[in-house]
Parts: C-alpha cells; sequence; structure tokens
C-alpha cells in the first residue's frame, strides 16, 4: 500500500458549504486545527490497517474522525477503500465486558508500536495517548448543549 495516495486522499469535500473537518470539529468541541491533525492520523492509522496482518485499535479521537467517515458512504466505501486502498476495512465494535477490554488495549499498544516503527516516530500524545491512559470503558456520552451546560473537570 503506497502511503502517499493515502496521504492524498481528501476528506473535505471543497465545493460544500459544511466540509467534514468543520462538522467534525463542532460535533466533538475541537478546534479547527485539532479537528485536522486527527484526520491525517486517521489516515495515518488506515495505512497502518493496510500493512499490518493484524487486528488495530484506533485512539479515541481517529476513533471519532472514522466513525464521521463512515457516515459518508461513498466517500468511505467507493473513494477511500475502493478506490484508493483497494480493499474494504470494517468497523468491528467492542462487544464488552473485560476480555474485550484487554484485547482492545493490546491492539491499541500493537498499533502504538507500529506506527512508530513504521513512522520513524512516537504518535503526538494529545491524539494517541499512551496505552495506560487511553481509557477503554466509555467516557463519552451525546450530550444536547441547548439543554445541558458542561463544565471541563479540569482546565
Amino acid at each position: 500500500m503506497d502511503w502517499e495516495k493515502i496521504r492524498r486522499f481528501t476528506l473535505d469535500d471543497p465545493d460544500a458549504g459544511y466540509r467534514f473537518s468543520d462538522r467534525l470539529a463542532h460535533e466533538n468541541g475541537w478546534s479547527l486545527l485539532f479537528a485536522l491533525r486527527a484526520m491525517e492520523e486517521y489516515k495515518r492509522f488506515v495505512y497502518l490497517m493496510c500493512l499490518s496482518p493484524e487486528p488495530l485499535s484506533p485512539s479515541h479521537a481517529v476513533d471519532q474522525v472514522w466513525h464521521l467517515h463512515l457516515l459518508y458512504t461513498r466517500s468511505y466505501w467507493d473513494d477511500l477503500c475502493e478506490n484508493t486502498l483497494g480493499r474494504k476495512i470494517h468497523h468491528g465494535p467492542t462487544k464488552g465486558g473485560p476480555t474485550e477490554q484487554r484485547k482492545f488495549a493490546e491492539w491499541y499498544q500493537q498499533t502504538l508500536d507500529l506506527y512508530a516503527q513504521t513512522f520513524g516516530h512516537s504518535p503526538p500524545d494529545d491524539i494517541w495517548p499512551p496505552a495506560h491512559r487511553r481509557a477503554f470503558k466509555s467516557r463519552y456520552r451525546w450530550v444536547d448543549l441547548n439543554k445541558y451546560w458542561t463544565i471541563p473537570k479540569f482546565w
């Protein structure tokens, strides 16, 4: 698989009034810069998935990009999988429980190791936290910001 071909793949439609990156940033409460960086890391993850014979697991931020991309079905299945990768990449969610948590933790560490080996440096911590800091239990909830205030625990 050619990294440059994946790197050049664009998630943003230049003719769209509301781009993929805008939606990603808005829905996650991220800056546009962080969303763009997460999109780049998503492409790196896709590349790693193409290289690895073993299952891999994304970081939370990369998974958010992947989830949103799956909603753009033509972009995901036709443009990325079929035309860019030449293969399908399915998203396999956890079935839950301690065994699954251990399995995904191992896959995540494999992902971090393969990332460093492939790209010659560790992934950025703000997008790819070290395995011991990554939570595998869901801490995230959809919140209607028109109805509820959100206050961060840490500043």
